[in-house]
């Protein structure tokens, strides 16, 4: 989809125009010449009030057709790009020409942009047939191209998370998937680095190699590295990559592996986000670290009871095979601390417990303090995103002790499992500045809803471009 920015007079004569529309059937600003021309009595018939949902056709006297799209009873950026996704979907023709640019809030050509490039995003390749009208171009009228640019960035590398992310297992290997990474940076001005099974054994990642026994697809760490000159700051991104998780030998139940492909969700938004740092020219040092691996049952999988060495940090008894995110996060964390940035941030689909807790529309932050998660809170509303901080509660750490080493990787408690999962990363970060995100609910979105749609959500990208903007002073 090509969006662009034009002034008013654009050419209609072939295009959905949209019009935004508040309840009580008030045009929103910017709106006000093109719905007076739209017949009242019409609209009343349909029973469209505006709700932030609804969406109706109707005929126009320059325009193909015109979209009423509502915003509900107030204007705001989330509602702007809620309302843009809603319209891409409801468009009737190729090309879309939009108002909502000319809403008059801060901001708002961004909001359009993302999101309809988001809100209009398909994933179709697995499709035998493609007969629905899809928006080809969408036209911002009075767009502000600035602002036009950077939110394509950023809904570019979501969009690529996403399409990662909904790829069948089958056809992502963590080879597979390495090599998509080697392509995507290409004209992105980073520095890639990938770490083969001989290397990850020579480097003595033996946490990774362990959650990697049982699969007869061999593992792959992936480091990027973007350094531009001037850079006074340096973040550190760790992504969980298991390319499909069965549960090891603490076997998952048949439907809990239905969505096991979007387990890698956390390597794809780092990776995504590191490129779109290196593409918006962030005056910030970014290393990005994905380790990559099936979790699978094979002769040689990592028993409940083995014990696991990970690179740096204290050993480790498996008790449950299936709490294997937390085991390739060790190594990816120890990895990520020899680089010395001022933050680590790992992200991933670590636990049930807090898809439990917070639902699926909100992820959870730990932080090593409540300074550093209060950092992501609010590049995550800056972005967009719906994240909650979580308590890294220290009384918690005993239930993680072991008899036979440092520590095991799961409680024998039934609550509080998301808290337990991360003290248990808080051993492989030291005293760094570090912050945890558990992404475990919102990885998938399971409705068309304003900038979702159904299938992988790409969460989690566009909170880690606004904090390193942010730590580049530059948002």
């Amino acid at each position: 989809m090509e969006v662009t920015t034009a002034a008013a007079g654009v050419e209609l004569a072939d295009a959905t125009l949209v019009i935004g529309v508040m309840e009580g059937l008030q045009p929103v600003p910017g709106s006000e010449a093109e719905f007076a021309s739209v017949d009242l009595a019409l609209v009343e018939a349909a029973g469209f009030e505006a709700k932030s949902t609804q969406s109706l056709t109707v005929p126009h006297p320059t325009a193909k057709v015109a979209l009423l799209i509502g915003l509900g009873d107030e204007v705001s950026f989330e509602q702007v790009r809620a309302a843009s996704g809603n319209a891409v979907r409801a468009a009737k023709t190729e090309t879309l020409v939009t108002l909502l640019g000319s809403i008059g809030i801060e901001q708002a050509t961004r909001a359009v942009v993302e999101g309809s490039l988001l809100g209009g995003f398909e994933f179709r390749p697995y499709k035998s047939n493609d007969e629905k009208i899809k928006v080809r171009a969408v036209v911002v009228v009075d767009g502000d191209p600035d602002q036009l640019e950077r939110a394509i960035t950023i809904s570019e590398a979501t969009n690529l998370a996403r399409t990662w992310v909904n790829t069948p297992a089958k056809d992502l290997s963590p080879e597979v998937f390495a090599g998509l990474i080697g392509e995507a940076v290409t004209d992105a001005g980073l520095e890639i680095e990938v770490w083969d099974r001989d290397r990850i054994v020579e480097e003595k990642l033996g946490a990774v190699l362990g959650v990697a026994a049982g699969s007869d697809r061999d593992p792959r760490v992936v480091t990027l590295k973007y350094r531009p000159e001037g850079a006074s700051a340096h973040l550190a991104l760790v992504g969980k990559g298991i390319t499909f998780d069965s549960g090891g030998l603490s076997l998952k139940p048949a439907a809990s592996m239905e969505e096991m492909k979007v387990d890698m969700a956390g390597a794809a938004a780092v990776v995504a986000a590191t490129i779109a740092l290196a593409k918006l020219g962030a005056i910030i040092d970014v290393t990005c670290i994905a380790p990559l691996t099936d979790n699978a049952v094979g002769g040689d999988a990592t028993r409940p009871g083995d014990v696991l060495r990970p690179l740096d940090g204290p050993t480790i008894e498996v008790l449950n095979t299936d709490a294997e995110g937390r085991l390739v996060l060790a190594d990816g964390l120890a990895l990520a601390r020899r680089h010395e940035p001022d933050l680590i941030v790992d992200i991933a689909t670590l636990t049930g417990a807090m898809r439990v807790a917070l639902g699926d529309k909100i992820a959870g932050v730990f932080g090593s303090d409540h300074e550093t998660a209060a950092r992501i809170l609010e590049a995550a509303s800056r972005a967009g995103e719906s994240f909650w901080e979580m308590p890294l509660h220290k009384g918690y750490r005993k239930m993680l002790d072991s008899t036979v080493a440092d520590i095991k990787n799961v409680t024998s408690s039934r609550y509080g499992g998301a808290i337990a999962a991360a003290l248990f990363l808080a051993e492989y970060v030291g005293e760094m500045d570090w912050a945890h995100l558990d992404i475990a609910g919102p990885a998938v979105s399971r409705e068309n809803s304003g900038d979702q749609v159904k299938g992988a959500s790409g969460v989690g990208v566009r909170t880690l471009i606004e904090l390193g903007l942010t730590m580049s002073g530059e948002s």
